[in-house]
C-alpha cells in the first residue's frame, strides 16, 4: 500500500529475469510462489483472478481455462503455454496435491483460504532483495505488466500487439494500454533525445 499523497506505479520485469525468478523459486522449493509468478507472467491476469485458479483449471487436457474477471465481471479464456504446462505439473507433483478442486494459492491459514494480496506484495519485495531483481516498484501488478511488455516486444507488428493487449486487458483504448505498459512515458522521454548541442 502506498503512502497518502504519494505516487507509485508497478514496473515490469525483463522477461528473462521473470522466467529465471520462476526457476529459482522452484529450485529453492518455493513451489507455490514459483507457480504464482509464472501464472502472472504467462496469463496476464490481475492478482484477484490468479487467486481464483484451481488445479483443475491449470491441469485440464485442453490446456486452456475460462475465468470470470473479478474487476470487470467479463469472461476471459486463457490458453496455457505448452512450455509452462510442464512447470505447472512439476509444481503439482512437488506439492503432492490430492484435490484438483483446491485453489492453487492456499495460504495454509484455514480451509480454502488463499494468500492475501498484501502478503504477496510483501513477499515480492523480499524476493526483489533476495534475488537482486532489477526493478524499482515490484508488486503483483508487475507480473501482468511483464506479460504485456513481452507480448508487445515479441510482436513484429507493434500496433496489432497493442490492439490485442487492449482487448486482453479490457482497456477502452490503445492509448490506455500504451500508458499502462509505460510505452507512452518512454515515447515522451525519447523526445529529449532528439535534441542536439
Amino acid at each position: 500500500m502506498s503512502l497518502k499523497n504519494s505516487y507509485t506505479t508497478s514496473d515490469c520485469l525483463q522477461w528473462d529475469s521473470a522466467t529465471n525468478l520462476v526457476r529459482k523459486l522452484y529450485r529453492d522449493k518455493n513451489y507455490r510462489i514459483s507457480l504464482l509468478v509464472g501464472c502472472g507472467i504467462f496469463f496476464g491476469l490481475r492478482i484477484s483472478d490468479l487467486l481464483q485458479l484451481t488445479w483443475e483449471m491449470l491441469l485440464n487436457k485442453d490446456a486452456k481455462f475460462t475465468i470470470t474477471e473479478k474487476k470487470t465481471s467479463k469472461r476471459r479464456e486463457v490458453r496455457i503455454n505448452k512450455e509452462f504446462q510442464k512447470h505447472i505439473k512439476d509444481c503439482y507433483t512437488a506439492l503432492d496435491i490430492q484435490n484438483l478442486n483446491e485453489f492453487c494459492f492456499l495460504s495454509g491459514k484455514g480451509k480454502n483460504k488463499v494468500y492475501s494480496i498484501q502478503w504477496i506484495n510483501i513477499v515480492l519485495k523480499e524476493l526483489k532483495s533476495k534475488y537482486n531483481l532489477r526493478i524499482e516498484h515490484f508488486s503483483t501488478h508487475s507480473l501482468r505488466k511483464t506479460f504485456g511488455r513481452k507480448v508487445f516486444e515479441s510482436s513484429e507488428n507493434a500496433e496489432l500487439a497493442l490492439v490485442k493487449l487492449m482487448e486482453l486487458f479490457n482497456h477502452s483504448s490503445v492509448t490506455i494500454t500504451k500508458r499502462y505498459l509505460g510505452l507512452r512515458q518512454e515515447e515522451l522521454l525519447n523526445t529529449y533525445d532528439c535534441l542536439s548541442f
